[in-house]
């Protein structure tokens, strides 16, 4: 067999992961199409990770320039199968044992929702965009995230296509809604070996009965939130809906909480709070029933709106009578409101971070590109989690410029290098994961060959040692 032909590497420690799926790319382009889209990725940008951005080009004009084609053919063109991608991808996850999966964890659901022009770009349609608040014309993802409260990183995605996209519209064979895919997808996540104490979602699957029915036929156990003023069908006596349900329980302070229980939560950040859980009764929900009601909230009196879950579950009462037989384990209250206490990570930090890496960035028509897009922005976001886990590496205190016979036209920079871990050390190829002092230092000395200001040299040494910036503060 003729020996592969070697691929230029990826900056730093990117290559020994990209190198991990070698075997599923045929050719040298390919391998090197991967890594230069996930160094594109990761690297910072201040406009959207677009081709001719990832290839680190000038927007329009170097749209045709060969590093740009290389990047467009690797993505639509060139015949790699994204799902094997992604199984390595996940593979990888289940290998480390930092970041594999075991059954306390859960897996949460999420439908990204991103605003697209037009009507020519495959699933887009006219629909709710979450993360907009409003109707509008865009592209909504559906995924599965698996968590831990330590780690969370993506399962799958598939994008909802919206129904007139399909010759017989929602009656069409073809046509899947959002709680159906999103059941598909944790089924398809338990199946490839990513355990889970239940699957976690918002009140946009609450109302769904397909939702549910897949759910049980996957052997998977829920906690999902109501609307707190969804009514059902319940005795005149009794209430109607799952606030109301709420006041119906027994209060009267911490010392004699009556029907609440106290839960102590614990967050990332070191610091904890009570809150108050109980189970409920309304229509068919109890905690005799196969489906619990539970109620947490930081002050039962009050039930304010921002700090009060009304969540519906499988997992039966520990004193339930067919907790014997229920195919779940039982589960305590706190457990309960731990589990769905993984979900903010989608609005915290999963989405902010899928945002940084282009998620939506993409400007390509077809469904098989779109897909491979974010095929490779998940890859991009396990590499981050490899990263964090890794041993440190030594320190590079010198940060050799990517570009070392393009120095500044005024002679060197006298701004001594700060000692850091880079993520990319060493001589690289553009566009690059390396220091900001480079840049930074480049920008100042092409404009003028004397030393920068104190309150500027003060700003480059905050931004060396990894410190932000305000960019709507007035200095």
């Amino acid at each position: 067999m003729t020996p592969r032909r070697p691929c230029p590497p990826a900056p730093g420690p990117l290559e020994e992961y990209a190198a991990r799926f070698d075997d599923l790319f045929f050719s040298l382009a390919q391998r090197r199409g991967f890594r230069e889209y996930l160094t594109g990725l990761l690297a910072p940008r201040e406009r959207d990770k677009t081709i001719t951005c990832l290839a680190g080009a000038e927007p329009v004009a170097g749209a045709g320039m060969p590093g740009v084609q290389r990047l467009q053919f690797f993505l639509s063109e060139s015949p790699w199968e994204a799902e094997q991608v992604k199984d390595r991808r996940l593979e990888l996850l289940r290998e480390e044992s930092a970041t594999a999966p075991h059954d306390g964890g859960g897996i949460v659901i999420d439908d990204s929702g991103d605003r697209k022009d037009g009507t020519a770009t495959a699933n887009v349609g006219r629909q709710w965009l979450g993360r907009l608040g409003k109707t509008d014309n865009g592209i909504v993802t559906v995924t599965t995230v698996w968590t831990d409260g330590r780690v969370y990183y993506p399962l799958h995605a598939t994008p909802y296509t919206p129904a007139h996209h399909f010759a017989r519209g929602r009656s069409d064979p073809a046509f899947r809604t959002k709680p159906q895919l999103s059941a598909a997808l944790a089924a398809r996540g338990k199946a490839a070996g990513f355990g889970c104490r239940a699957v976690v979602a918002d009140c946009a699957y609450s109302v769904s009965d397909d939702w549910y029915l897949a759910l049980r036929e996957a052997g998977l156990a829920y906690v999902v939130a109501l609307k707190p003023h969804r009514g059902t069908w319940a005795p005149a006596d009794q209430p109607p809906t799952p606030i109301e349900a709420a006041h119906s329980l027994t209060w009267r302070d911490a010392k004699r909480p009556g029907d609440w229980t106290p839960v102590e939560r614990h967050f990332r950040d070191g610091h904890t709070e009570t809150w108050w859980a109980a189970d409920a009764r309304l229509g068919g929900y109890g905690p005799d029933s196969p489906c619990r009601l539970i109620v947490a909230t930081t002050d039962p009196t009050g039930l304010p709106e921002k700090a009060t879950w009304y969540l519906a579950t499988n997992l039966p009462h520990p004193d339930a009578p067919h907790a014997t037989t229920s195919p779940h384990p039982p589960a305590e209250l706190a457990e309960i409101v731990r589990l769905y206490g993984l979900r903010p990570w989608i609005e915290q930090s999963y989405k902010q971070i899928k945002d940084e890496l282009g998620w939506a960035d993409f400007q390509v028509r077809a469904d098989r590109t779109i897909r491979r897009h974010q095929t490779l922005v998940n890859c991009a976001f396990s590499f981050c989690w490899d990263q964090w886990f890794a041993a440190p590496g030594p320190l590079d205190a010198t940060a050799p410029d990517p570009y070392p016979n393009d120095g500044p036209e005024r002679g060197t920079s006298p701004v001594p290098p700060a000692p850091t871990a880079l993520l990319a050390q060493g001589l690289t190829r553009h566009p690059f994961l390396a220091h900001p002092r480079i840049a930074l230092n480049r920008w100042w000395r092409a404009w003028t060959d004397t030393d920068p200001p104190s309150e500027l040299q003060a700003l480059i040494d905050a931004v060396t040692t990894g410190h932000g910036i305000d960019l709507y503060r007035r200095i």
